[in-house]
């Protein structure tokens, strides 16, 4: 029998000691585990001091009974809430047929769900699938690159341009595209070819450094991880022009605003461009993982074969419950309710700031929200984010100073309300110390 080295106690006072209290004192078991993740886990992560057992809807409890109202969805992936029954019935029917084949063979359901996103999407040809964002969006790199190759360009004729306040991903080209510093550190050599414009929302900016060594332009129509910034209106679509003028390709990262976060089923699609490329993931599965390159007629024969692969991209359980959850996402009901929700949590929010005066802005696109704090309140999100968890509710951040709202698509106006009473709870504690 292997002998493996048990977490001491010392791990849990390490843990109520580093990381932010609850307050409700843990259960032994939820202690326990705790130590374990605490010990066993790559330490990346800094998860809050709970175990998280079960949901239903927009609602969360943990092991030891306490529920919170969820305003992440698992950061834009939960969008139909937890338990769904329609997801549910798509992965009990799918999992009692077929798992996994390999792409070496055709299956039903990639196929269903491939011919559902082009229907859904006028501006794309052709369906690349992965498991995760970082994944779509290194496909849509190497795919930028390998049709500059076609035309003849070199090596340093393959520039992507990306702006500063941008994420991509977690995969060394992604991070490199990330044109965030903080995410760079430690990871050189970083692969070159990444230019980075330094203002979001700047036509000046951006025309200045869009030349012939251009390939692509790479831009989230709302900057999710640089602080809920959506594209300002014509700013999509002068890039796609830019990206005409200089044979470039137009790469809109839809990973976090894409799939009805923003009130349609593509965010670009209000700003009336079409993208030569489209990437997915998150609530494209509601939770299951898989990512999705869209690419448009330019470059839909592109990579060829044996240009590009995954083990599990696509495989039939994972699309059988990605083209359940599209199907129910896209329908017109549902995604005039995010409008309407949209509004009215933006609306929630402001009359709190009316009170408590401790946002500088609210702002977003549909169930796709930021709050920044003002400036007395700059680097408190993390803390405000654990006071609403105290509270009972689960409120994600966006960098230092703002407080981000992804909330299930689903949520209902009651768990919308009784999420917003309990923040406000918290802001007026946190403004009190």
């Amino acid at each position: 029998m292997i002998s493996r080295k048990k977490p001491s106690k010392i791990h849990v006072r390490e843990l109520m000691t580093d990381s932010p209290s609850t307050s409700h004192p843990l259960s032994a078991a939820s202690s326990d585990l705790i130590a374990k993740g605490q010990h066993y886990y790559v330490p990346n992560y800094k998860p809050r001091a709970m175990i998280l057992d079960h949901g239903k809807g927009a609602r969360l409890w943990d092991l030891d009974g306490h529920e919170y109202i969820d305003f992440g969805a698992g950061i834009a992936v939960n969008s139909l809430g937890h338990q769904d029954p329609d997801l549910l019935a798509a992965l009990d029917t799918q999992s009692r047929k077929l798992w996994h084949t390999s792409n070496i063979f055709y299956t039903e359901p990639p196929i269903r769900l491939a011919e559902l996103l082009i229907e859904s999407c006028h501006c794309v040809k052709k369906v690349f699938f992965c498991n995760s964002g970082a994944e779509a969006n290194e496909a849509a790199i190497k795919l930028a690159r390998k049709y500059a190759a076609g035309k003849g360009r070199p090596p340093e004729h393959r520039e992507i341009i990306t702006f500063a306040g941008s994420f991509h991903g977690r995969t060394l080209a992604t991070v490199t595209a990330t044109a965030q510093p903080k995410y760079h550190e430690g990871f050189e050599p970083l692969p070159p070819g990444f230019v980075y414009c330094p203002t979001f929302n700047d036509e000046a900016a951006i025309e200045a450094l869009v030349s012939e060594r251009t390939c692509a332009i790479m831009v989230e129509p709302v900057q999710g991880e640089g602080g809920v910034m959506p594209a300002k209106p014509g700013f999509l679509a002068f890039l796609k022009q830019l990206c005409e003028r200089h044979d470039a390709l137009l790469i809109v990262d839809e990973v976090q605003a894409g799939m009805g976060r923003t009130g349609t089923l593509y965010a670009h699609e209000q700003d009336e461009v079409s993208p030569d490329v489209v990437t997915l993931a998150k609530a494209l599965g509601c939770g299951i993982p898989i990512g999705a390159m869209l690419v448009g007629e330019k470059a839909a024969d592109i990579l060829q074969f044996g240009s590009h692969g995954t083990t599990f991209g696509g495989n039939p359980l994972m699309a059988a419950v990605a083209l359940a959850a599209v199907t129910k996402i896209r329908t017109p009901a549902l995604l005039a309710d995010v409008v309407r929700k949209g509004d009215m949590l933006r609306a929630a929010l402001a009359k709190i700031n009316d009170t408590l005066g401790l946002f500088a802005d609210i702002r977003g696109r549909g169930l796709m929200v930021g709050a920044e704090l003002v400036a007395n309140y700059h680097g408190k999100a993390n803390d405000i984010s654990e006071a609403a968890r105290k509270a009972g509710v689960l409120v994600l951040v966006a960098g230092p100073n703002v407080l981000r709202f992804l909330p299930p698509l689903t949520i209902t106006d009651e768990e919308l309300m009784e999420g917003l009473k309990r923040l406000e709870g918290a802001l007026a504690q946190v403004k009190t110390n």
